[in-house]
């Protein structure tokens, strides 16, 4: 009797070992990746090029292989717009706080100048004494995004907490660089598979995110997508010690931000041939999971999708599996559009925070990680 009840307890330790230290390991990445080294992950103060060295370390520390003969990186660039230097609004002479009460469009250009305000409607108001466009937006929720070009003028997002009556003036110093053709770098790798290397499954997130705005104002991007990349990187690491079946191949996307363009280059210039595919899963926003998780494509993969619905059954991963059809929503799209069955998979309910500078480690509940994982193994495995 005494050695079952050793046994049962040294199996439940063992459990909450390898839990805790999935967790451990995926909190460790999520918190690297938003830190300010990595300045959002964007186009200041080398914040994505810092991410991508430290996501390579973890390759190489779990012995994943380069995809390319080249090594791990595939080149690619694009313009992007950027606020490197001075961000600084006054509205009716108040000086307002960075990404706390104002944010940018991000296709707004350098200005410098004191406004006079008119009111254009409930939530606009525009610069009556400026040549170029000068706007005044009214926001229920900052959300920033990442813009390929700069348009004359500028747009000021402000976040309407209804302490504001009356606005008379707006004052601007802004200061915007459109980077032409800067540098990005898709990270692929893979781990051989014990029964086939010819037909390949695929795990894919996107490491870039917002970068900043200014010196001091960056957007950590915790569940977009540190999460994610701390998922794939979970898995290279559970299969350095558990060979997978199939050859399976890892990609950390750059440029999905500014509209999928990381993915789009990797299907159109890659060489590699997709038919080999046997099936991808894209991962973003993995965060959460209080209400559950959405799959893409699992109205139209709809074989695969009951298969994974099977499994969460079976073990009680997560409350419940929703599903829609195809969305141009996230990295699988391209691979989607050329017949490659994908999933597009993240969680929801939860936190908020989203392309703010909210979104950090500390809020992240991560609810679903260790199930999401699991669940996730599981479905490989199936295949």
């Amino acid at each position: 009797m005494f050695r079952f009840f050793l046994a049962v307890i040294l199996s439940l330790c063992f459990t909450f070992f390898v839990r805790s230290q999935d967790s451990l390991y995926a909190r460790l990445i999520i918190k690297k990746l938003t830190s300010k080294e990595c300045y959002g992950r964007g186009y200041l103060n080398n914040g994505l090029d810092v991410a991508a060295k430290f996501i390579t370390d973890q390759l190489k520390r779990f012995k994943a292989k380069p995809l390319f003969t080249t090594g791990y990186y595939q080149w690619f660039d694009f313009d992007v717009n950027t606020f490197p230097n001075k961000v600084d609004a006054k509205l009716n002479g108040k000086l307002l706080k960075l990404g706390n009460d104002f944010i940018l469009n991000p296709q707004s250009g350098s200005i410098k100048g004191k406004f006079t305000l008119k009111q254009v409607d409930s939530v606009t108001y525009k610069a009556v004494d400026s040549p170029i466009p000068v706007i005044l937006s009214l926001k229920r929720k900052l959300t920033f995004s990442v813009a390929t070009h700069s348009l004359a003028g500028c747009e000021v997002e402000l976040l309407n907490k209804n302490q504001y009556i009356d606005f008379k003036t707006l004052e601007l110093n802004i200061e915007s660089k459109v980077l032409t053709k800067y540098i990005n770098k898709n990270i692929c790798a893979y781990v051989e598979g014990t029964q086939s290397n010819d037909t390949c499954i695929y795990f894919t997130a996107h490491y870039d995110h917002l970068g900043g705005l200014g010196k001091k104002v960056y957007f950590p991007g915790a569940n977009d997508n540190a999460s994610g990349v701390s998922m794939l990187l979970n898995f290279i690491k559970y299969y350095s010690e558990n060979p997978p079946k199939y050859k399976t191949v890892f990609v950390f996307f750059a440029g999905e931000e500014a509209g999928l363009l990381g993915s789009k280059h990797f299907v159109e210039k890659s060489g590699i041939d997709l038919k080999t595919i046997k099936f991808l899963i894209n991962l973003d926003l993995l965060g959460t999971g209080d209400d559950g998780i959405m799959v893409t494509n699992g109205a139209v993969l709809t074989q695969q999708f009951e298969a994974l619905t099977k499994i969460n059954s079976q073990k009680n991963y997560v409350k419940e599996i929703r599903k829609r059809g195809k969305a141009q929503n996230s990295d699988h799209y391209w691979f989607t559009e050329r017949g490659v069955p994908a999933f597009f998979i993240y969680t929801l309910g939860g936190i908020k925070a989203y392309h703010d500078v909210d979104d950090i480690e500390k809020t992240l509940p991560s609810t679903d990680y260790g199930d999401g994982f699991r669940r996730l193994r599981d479905f490989v495995e199936e295949l």
